[in-house]
């Protein structure tokens, strides 16, 4: 097996000005709401507009193998948890839980982003072939936007949803860690929400993430897996069984007499992970953004941590247009703790 993948970004962009020509993205709709943060509107989806270029060549670029295994989430919906049980459990023969990865290094450095190989001259996309099979990668693209390689090939997509309510709440405070947030004096938990319940927030809309990935589980159920997060907390064990068996690995009856699924869930806890040296210091190698430290990916990762936040006007505010937009999809999410 090859070791974490690191790749580091080159910030010199020599194509820069041939993209911004080629695909007009200067002429994209845009919204400076979050201080320190623009967004641009590019394809259904608002993304952070210095991403963006990379977002296009991965959609341009990469060719997807029939093996790889791709990770899907709306920003904030589990994308670290997932990336964490996923590479557990494809590598669960390879390590002990005394010397796992994961002890060592973010989850984000084993389960790299794709544009982490599209920025600048592209170099780092040389690598992607020397990558041993089963290549996992992540994005947080909408369907709509995903590569096209990734639709036709027999690779496998992986999806995380979570409760919008709890979605808004993380996602403020994760874009408020943001050193170039922090810099223009951050963004207010009511301007956030504002901006999502428009949709207009990082990755949003966020019914349109969702519902685009939701629909083609259903069309195409060997090809997407819809996992919710609140039922991957609630009932680890069943959810992580019927992932590994989407993903081709299914855990064998010596494997569940001996723990091992309890084994990988308890490894990949919010509680363990938060807990490790390497997961509370130091800044993510990986990150396009600003100085983005580790910790920032692990706070709460609770289920309905949002009634400490919204009003009850608030509340019914999100909770009508939620309604509206998931009507007749018969998608449902929890958004209390069961008792």
């Amino acid at each position: 097996m090859n070791p974490p993948i690191i790749v580091k970004h080159d910030e010199k962009n020599t194509n820069q000005e041939e993209i911004n020509e080629t695909l007009s993205l200067t002429n994209l709709p845009k919204h400076t709401e979050i201080p320190g943060l623009e967004l641009s509107f590019y394809q259904g989806c608002w993304h952070v507009s210095r991403m963006l270029p990379s977002v296009i060549k991965v959609q341009q670029k990469f060719q997807a193998q029939d093996t790889d295994i791709i990770l899907v989430s709306k920003p904030k919906c589990g994308t670290t948890w997932l990336k964490s049980l996923v590479y557990s459990i494809i590598h669960r023969t390879e390590f002990t839980y005394t010397n796992h990865p994961l002890l060592t290094h973010n989850p984000h450095e084993l389960v790299p982003f794709l544009t982490n190989f599209y920025t600048g001259d592209d170099h780092n996309a040389l690598g992607l072939n020397q990558i041993s099979s089963p290549r996992i990668f992540a994005t947080h693209d909408p369907y709509v936007t995903l590569n096209k390689s990734m639709k036709e090939s027999a690779c496998k997509i992986v999806y995380i949803a979570r409760n919008p309510f709890d979605v808004l709440v993380s996602g403020w405070h994760f874009t408020s860690s943001n050193e170039l947030v922090k810099s223009k004096n951050g963004v207010s938990f009511e301007t956030y929400f504002d901006l999502s319940c428009r949709g207009m927030e990082p990755g949003g809309p966020h019914w349109d993430h969702v519902l685009g990935y939701w629909k083609q589980s259903l069309d195409t159920p060997n090809k997407v897996l819809f996992l919710k997060y609140e039922d991957l907390k609630e009932d680890g064990v069943v959810e992580l069984k019927r992932l590994a068996k989407f993903l081709g690995c299914e855990f064998s009856l010596e494997e569940e007499e001996q723990g091992v699924i309890e084994k990988i869930l308890e490894l990949c806890s919010l509680k363990n992970l938060k807990e490790l040296e390497v997961n509370k210091t130091g800044i993510l190698k990986t990150s396009k953004l600003s100085n983005l430290q580790n910790k920032t990916f692990f706070r709460k990762g609770e289920i309905g941590d949002w009634v400490n936040h919204l009003s009850p006007l608030m509340f019914e505010r999100l909770d009508q247009v939620i309604k509206l937009k998931f009507a007749g999809s018969g998608l449902e999410f929890k958004i209390h703790p069961s008792k």
